[in-house]
């Protein structure tokens, strides 16, 4: 990547994970012609997209961040996960084109309300809502899970030839039990391997974190350390 495309330090800020620690990240030139075209190889090296730029944690203190994505040819779903897809079994699958909508939009700040509070992201208004969750050259869509006519939730997720990319989820609150989050990883990688697309890409696993370590059952996983991917043990 580095001889087709510049890459640029951030400076230091606090992190998003830990509150007493200093984070950079390493972003690809957002203002290269050809994101699209790098975006693939980018999540192969664990890169990670938040609006309209491709980041990976380049923390001097800390390695925390690990890119983790699902084998999806592997993966079987455990117990958990089974009775999980059975709970949501009366949920239909809408696959949207990105972009606000009202019914999107409402959900999505009720969502940020209840998990987000006080966190800079509520309150987030319909250019906030465009610019965290798609870009013009992402290849985006939105799946939706309906009860009926009502929306419950959405998996915005990004798919490249090199993998599906789980870029964020927001449900309605008040489904908690559903477990509408690990729904829709698993839905994800029912659409790859629809597709044909050999991995789901999770963003970043941190071992031990409350919000961030749920995604160790999702076997086989695999992390990226020291420039290669392996196995989860």
């Amino acid at each position: 990547m580095t001889d087709r495309v510049r890459l640029f330090q951030t400076l230091p800020h606090t992190c998003g994970y830990f509150a007493e620690r200093t984070a950079q990240n390493l972003v690809v030139d957002p203002g290269a012609p050809n994101l699209d075209k790098l975006y693939g190889p980018a999540l192969a090296k664990g890169f990670r997209r938040a609006g309209g730029h491709l980041y990976l944690p380049q923390c001097t203190a800390c390695q925390a961040c690990v890119p983790c994505r699902i084998d999806v040819e592997r993966f079987t779903p455990d117990r958990a996960q089974k009775r999980c897809l059975k709970r949501n079994a009366d949920l239909t699958i809408r696959e949207g084109l990105p972009g606000f909508t009202a019914e999107r939009h409402e959900l999505y700040e009720r969502y940020l309300q209840a998990r987000h509070s006080g966190g800079g992201m509520d309150g987030a208004d319909e250019e906030d809502f465009q610019r965290f969750l798609a870009a013009p050259w992402s290849p985006t869509l939105f799946l939706e899970y309906y009860l009926g006519e009502r929306l419950l939730g959405v998996a915005v997720t990004d798919i490249a030839l090199a993998g599906v990319s789980a870029v964020y989820t927001f449900f309605d609150p008040e489904e908690e039990a559903r477990g509408l989050g690990t729904f829709g990883i698993l839905q994800q990688v029912e659409l790859a391997k629809r597709r044909g697309i050999p991995y789901v890409y999770l963003g970043f696993w941190i071992a031990g974190h409350p919000k961030m370590d749920y995604k160790r059952r999702f076997r086989p996983l695999e992390i990226r350390r020291h420039g290669r991917w392996i196995e989860m043990p």
